[in-house]
């Protein structure tokens, strides 16, 4: 079953109701391309997963998490599994409460049940009570904190390659200085410019991308064995492992549907813990 998301054009005016609520679902996965508005944009899932692209960063938004993307920044989305999806278009007015660039935070029960009203409401947004609990919605979101569920670009255009690289194919084993040559750079120019730009040294962000994929792997139905291999983990158990100590519980109960709490307050702590001596 398919339920029709907000048609463009109202996604792209500042004119009309503060905030439009919408809710979509989706028997298997699909891509929406890279893309703007004029509104900004909440989007959040009650099942199944978001990736969401942008020029500066790649965000995973598992179910219980909402993601902010401000007025005319592009990015592009693609969903993984059984999908049932909201979004909440902001007019621009109504933005100035929230960052200029994107981030994702923890749903709280009362927010998740905002959104449930508002996007079944048959009253329509024009409706004073319904735009009452839109403003209410709006006041829930500014108070939830920022998760570390992203995965930030470096901007230099060699760095940048690297990134896209790993990202593409985050198993890849290459080291430092296999990359520095790959990308036509020096091992010392890539090393320190790599964590200045993002914050992480480039195996630390390796394994960041890594746990990321893997939520977008299991969403999609793969096993955790099968997962696990395909991201170049050496064992199950070393995936399950690193996986619990991130995300509060194991892989396979991850699949089944247990929301996932990321449990470490800085970005470092997605990261692995050893890192290759070519990165010091």
């Amino acid at each position: 079953m398919r339920t029709p998301m907000l048609d463009p054009s109202r996604a792209d005016s500042s004119e009309g109701p503060p905030v439009l609520v919408v809710a979509r679902c989706d028997e298997q996965g699909r891509t929406t391309p890279r893309h703007t508005h004029a509104r900004g944009q909440w989007l959040g899932t009650s099942k199944g997963l978001i990736t969401v692209d942008g020029d500066h960063g790649r965000w995973v938004v598992p179910a219980t998490y909402a993601m902010w993307v401000p007025p005319d920044v592009p990015h592009g989305m693609s969903s993984h599994g059984d999908f049932e999806g909201w979004s909440a278009y902001v007019a621009p007015a109504h933005c100035v409460h929230f960052p200029s660039t994107p981030y994702l935070c923890l749903m709280s029960p009362l927010w998740l049940e905002m959104v449930r009203r508002l996007a079944g409401d048959t009253r329509g947004p024009d409706d004073p009570a319904h735009r009452r609990l839109a403003l209410a919605l709006l006041d829930e979101a500014c108070a939830a904190p920022h998760e570390p569920l992203g995965l930030p670009y470096p901007s230099d255009s060699r760095l940048r390659r690297v990134a896209d690289a790993i990202a593409r194919c985050p198993q890849d084993e290459r080291r430092l200085s296999e990359w520095a040559i790959w990308a036509h750079v020096s091992t010392r120019t890539l090393s320190r410019r790599f964590v200045k730009e993002t914050g992480f040294t480039l195996t630390q962000w390796r394994q960041r991308a890594r746990l990321l994929r893997s939520l977008e792997l299991l969403a999609s139905g793969e096993t955790v064995q099968s997962a696990a291999l395909t991201l170049g983990y050496t064992s199950a158990s070393a995936f399950i492992a690193r996986f619990h100590g991130v995300f509060g519980c194991t892989p396979g109960r991850y699949a089944a549907g247990e929301p996932i709490h990321v449990s470490l307050a800085t970005p470092s702590g997605m990261a692995d813990s050893t890192v290759d001596a070519a990165d010091q």
